[in-house]
Formats: C-alpha cells, structure tokens, sequence
C-alpha cells in the first residue's frame, strides 16, 4: 500500500471508533428501550456536570445519530490526516471545552448529541488553513466551507428542540484552538527573505542594488595644478614625421 494512502487510512481510525462508539450506545438505548438523555448536559447543576464526559455519545434518535456520524468521519478524518502532530488534543480539547462552556451558558434543558464537536471540527479546520495561509489547508478551507458552509446557520436560535447554544460553544471552541494551534502542525513554506530583518537588509553594504559613489581625485597636498595643466594632462599628442632630404627642411 502507497504511503498516502496508509497515512490516509491511518487517519481513518479514531473519528470511526468514536462514530461506532456513538451507535454503540444508541443500540444499547433501543435494545434495552430506555434512554440515556438525562446523562446530557443540564447547564449550572451539579448533575449536569456529567453530561461534560458522556453528552457527545448520546443522541434523540436514528436521525440525529446519523447526521452527527457523516460530518464526524469527514471532519475528523481531515483533522487526523492534515493536522497529525496535533489532532488528538485538538479533538479533546474541542470534546471539553465546548461541554464546559455549554455547561456554563447554555439553557436549563438537557443538551446531547455530537454536534457541538462537529461544529468545533469545522470551525478549525476553515479558520486554520486560513490563518496558516498554506495552500493545501486553504482548499480544505474552501471544501469545508462548500461542503458545511450551512452549518452557520446552527448556530442562531429558532429551531425547536435544536441546541444552538452547543452549536455555537463549538464553533468558538474550535476558532480558538485554531489560533492556540497556528503555530503548530503544518507550516507554510518561508523563504530567506521572509525571515531576514528589515535591519540587515538595509544595512547590507554588498546589496546590489547600492551603486557605490565616485569619489573626485583630490591632488595631494601642496601641488596646485592650473586649469590649462589639467587640460595638457588630460589630453596628449604624438607627432610622427618622416625625415626628407637635408635642404627641403621638416614637415610638421
């Protein structure tokens, strides 16, 4: 196997055991006809504190499983491939983070579902290709924008039994990392002259664009020469002659 497409494959792994993890639970819900959303996040309870670690699991219904599960292996699989030094505290950070913060600020419902994780994912991976402005990461900029651009919309309230507030503690959690993160993981390609001071380039007395001047000759000390001198220096003559027989004289 081609080692893009093993690197490729490698990336794979995690978002699809966090994907069977999630139907996982959602089987053990249906065979056993009960459900787990009061294990959501309840905001400002001691209860709802749990709700941190065991939320992103827990979904309504087949639906809402199935929506959450696509993005999570798309989105997570560009992050593991792209951004490999980094995605596995990228992706925790992202799971905490906009929990604690829905936890904080959300409204006196239980919230569950993976979404606020998704939306964190996304949230990344468009504004790090865009900070980092390297060119591979800014066509998954352009393809998760294409492809997830209406995600926005998720994140103003107005649908029912829609939690906008994950949505939207997600989406911050994952523009924050992205700036935590810009110096991290790939890089755009810097050439010399990028990294040399303006300083030493000034300063650089071999640049060559600097034309060194000419200085005027200065006679030494002590000699004065007049103008006429200067112009006889200057200019120098040879006469040849031919000598011709001794009583016709000389031509000059």
């Amino acid at each position: 196997m081609q080692p893009e497409k093993k690197s490729l494959l490698r990336s794979f792994y995690f978002p699809l055991l966090f994907v069977v993890l999630m139907w996982l639970v959602k089987g053990i819900e249906l065979y056993f006809e009960t459900s787990f959303s009061k294990w959501g996040v309840l905001p400002r309870t001691l209860e709802g504190l749990r709700g941190i670690l065991f939320s992103p699991l827990i979904h309504g219904d087949l639906e809402h499983l199935f929506n959450n599960s696509i993005p999570m292996l798309v989105l997570g699989t560009a992050v593991f491939y792209f951004y490999k030094p980094i995605a596995y505290r990228l992706f925790f950070l992202i799971f905490f983070i906009a929990n604690i913060w829905l936890w904080a600020l959300g409204r006196q419902n239980f919230h569950i579902g993976a979404s606020g994780i998704v939306y964190g994912l996304a949230a990344f991976l468009f504004f790090s290709g865009i900070l980092r402005r390297h060119i591979p990461l800014l066509v998954i900029s352009l393809l998760v924008a294409f492809l997830y651009g209406s995600l926005v919309w998720g994140v103003f309230p107005g649908r029912e039994r829609v939690s906008f507030e994950g949505h939207l503690t997600g989406t911050f959690a994952g523009i924050v990392l992205a700036f935590y993160f810009r110096k991290e993981g790939p890089q755009r390609k810097k050439y010399r002259w990028e990294d040399e001071p303006e300083d030493e380039i000034d300063d650089d007395e071999n640049a060559y664009w600097k034309i060194p001047e000419e200085k005027p000759s200065v006679p030494p000390a002590g000699e004065k020469h007049s103008a006429n001198e200067e112009e006889e220096k200057e200019i120098n003559y040879t006469y040849h002659y031919k000598p011709g027989p001794k009583n016709h004289g000389t031509n000059s």
